[in-house]
């Protein structure tokens, strides 16, 4: 009833539901990301009260990581088969459910299972394959700019959220910094309850930018898949040599920035003398640089090689985490890590389903975009975990940085390896679960 009523009001205006669709499942990401990005900054806070070291707390967020990315080739089938706003309500319940319930948590396997296991899988019933779904179904042009934007919005909950997150820590304790991102989940998944809906047709509406006189496309029943559907899919995918390069390099796309900077840039910092409000805020600034970024890959992803901006993103990101050793972790030095960085953090994101999109065909994209987030996830996992093994052991997060800094490198040259997509498959992909 609010939808209709609202679809209605904007009709008026010449305003598209779409738009608003696209709100909700930006603030979605958002609040989902800071969820994931906050127990980064928790790190030593946790160790201090627990006596667990960066090990054990790394490792918890590695599983984190790992069932984030393992559920995207399944959210497609809830998305299909439960709807949106169901999957989505209760991914955000799931998610602010473990948040909550680690504020009492006395025990490791307590945190595994509010942050580790809770958390991944909350946060990987949407995920990526939500932002490809929404592009796909309510939008017949600028599909490109609308993946920019709503990829965007993790780089958005980490830029208003986590300054906020390590103030609370500083002055109040960590368990206070868990309640922004507690209260945003709960706000977002009441938004999301009264107003998002499946698809255009469930509001007479035909999806934004189709020819004049279009008629409303009907609401689709739920397609027919199992279990077994993304297991199929992946058998497919992998006898293709453009599969396993996407996701060679997204795993190191997730090893290099989710696993890495997202997770031990603070306490990075702090091995440097940096506070962890200070530290947030470089984060935060991150996260402005990959807002612009990230939208602007979106806008290029639909006019230039997707394979040559991959080659700059990844080429630009290995060399700026070889170059943050050396930064000397001064305002100035890290402004200027935070800039070239932040840009293509999550720029990566459109080009690769554009490229999935044009080697496996509209309708099998989502999916296979699906697995290769899987192998993004497994990439942060590694870097999570291994990470903070390396600062157990050596007491510096130095050889990690090279070693993802090299490893973006290695990326930059697997990418030309793909064949550019002839003119007639390069059309902007559709993500639909097959």
């Amino acid at each position: 009833m609010f939808a209709q009523a609202l679809s209605n009001w904007l009709q008026r205006r010449g305003l598209h539901f779409s738009w608003v669709i696209v709100a909700l499942t930006f603030l979605t990401g958002l609040s989902s990301s800071a969820a994931l990005g906050l127990p980064g900054a928790l790190l030593q806070p946790l160790s201090r009260e627990f006596g667990w070291d960066v090990e054990q707390i790394s490792s918890a967020l590695a599983v984190r990581f790992a069932l984030f990315g393992l559920m995207g080739p399944f959210s497609a089938i809830l998305l299909e088969r439960f709807g949106l706003r169901n999957v989505v309500v209760a991914a955000l319940a799931l998610v602010a459910s473990g948040m909550a319930l680690a504020t009492q948590m006395t025990q490791f396997w307590q945190l595994v299972l509010c942050w580790g296991i809770m958390l991944g899988v909350g946060s990987g019933m949407t995920a990526l394959v939500l932002s490809a779904v929404v592009s796909n179904r309510w939008f017949d042009t600028r599909r490109g700019l609308v993946v920019g934007l709503l990829t965007a919005s993790s780089a958005t909950g980490q830029l208003i959220f986590l300054p906020v997150g390590a103030w609370l820590i500083e002055h109040y304790g960590w368990r206070m910094a868990v309640l922004p991102v507690l209260s945003a989940c709960a706000l977002v998944a009441l938004a999301v309850f009264f107003l998002m809906r499946n698809r255009p047709g469930d509001l007479g509406l035909a999806p934004f930018g189709a020819a004049p006189g279009t008629p409303a496309a009907a609401a689709a029943p739920a397609m027919r898949v199992t279990l077994a559907t993304p297991f199929k899919i992946l058998a497919a995918a992998a006898r293709s040599r453009v599969f396993w390069i996407l996701a060679a390099t997204f795993f190191i796309c997730g090893l290099s920035t989710n696993g890495l900077i997202q997770t031990h840039f603070i306490s990075l910092c702090g091995d440097a003398g940096l506070g962890p409000v200070p530290a947030a805020s470089v984060l935060a600034m991150m996260g402005a640089f990959d807002l612009v970024g990230t939208i602007a890959s979106g806008w290029l992803s639909d006019r230039y090689d997707n394979r040559k901006l991959l080659f700059m993103y990844y080429g630009l990101r290995g060399l700026s985490l070889c170059w943050l050793p050396y930064s000397t972790f001064t305002l100035y030095g890290l402004s200027v890590f935070a800039m070239f960085y932040g840009l293509d953090w999550i720029a990566t994101v459109p080009p690769t389903v554009r490229l999935a999109g044009a080697a496996f065909g509209k309708e099998k994209a989502g999916m296979v975009f699906g697995w290769v987030f899987a192998a993004h996830q497994l990439g942060a996992a590694v870097a999570a975990y291994g990470a903070g093994r390396v600062r157990t052991l050596l007491l510096t997060y130095n050889p990690a940085l090279f070693a993802a800094g090299a490893a973006c490198l290695v990326a930059a040259a697997l990418i030309l390896l793909i064949r550019k997509p002839s003119a007639a498959v390069a059309a902007p992909p559709v993500a639909k679960a097959a």
